[in-house]
């Protein structure tokens, strides 16, 4: 199971016992929220993309949504989401448990502006009902691959 896997990788940072898993699904942002008792916006959520050949996994905060225009400017193509079956083969998490951690070889990771307004957020674990609270340092260093921080998305600035 991928929970395993995220719980094997996390223990080189003694974050293996952080993990909260619930006993509902918390595959969706507003699922997560629920279960976690906070607000949407603090779920870190993970968006895989196919960017030429690589696999890009962008961690976004959970009230922000891509910005096409943004993304091509960066990455230099157009914003193409993996299928549900690609996430899981390519990524080494099913859709729902898709998260920064235990991911297959190769996988690029980029972090969203959206996220550093806050103290803590919840990334999910692996599986879809699991998550940690972690420090947006935490989140920095225990990410594996992290590329940069990325500012690719829209909807969740203040006016």
């Amino acid at each position: 199971m991928a929970i395993e896997k995220v719980r094997e990788y996390l223990k080189q940072f003694g974050a293996e016992n952080k993990i909260i898993e619930f006993t509902t699904s918390s595959a969706t942002v507003d699922l997560a929220a629920a279960a976690l008792g906070c607000e949407p916006c603090r779920i870190a959520k993970s968006l895989a993309f196919k960017v030429g050949e690589k696999v890009v996994l962008i961690v976004a905060a959970g009230d922000a949504k891509v910005d096409n225009a943004k993304f091509k400017a960066f990455f230099q193509v157009k914003a193409k989401m993996l299928s549900l079956d690609e996430a899981e083969e390519l990524i080494g998490h099913a859709v729902g448990g898709v998260c920064p951690f235990a991911l297959n070889e190769g996988v690029e990771v980029y972090l969203d502006q959206s996220l550093k307004r806050f103290q803590t957020v919840y990334p999910a674990c692996g599986s879809s009902n699991s998550a940690i609270e972690l420090t947006i340092a935490q989140l920095e260093q225990y990410s594996q691959n992290v590329i940069a921080w990325v500012d690719v998305t829209k909807g969740w600035q203040e006016i």
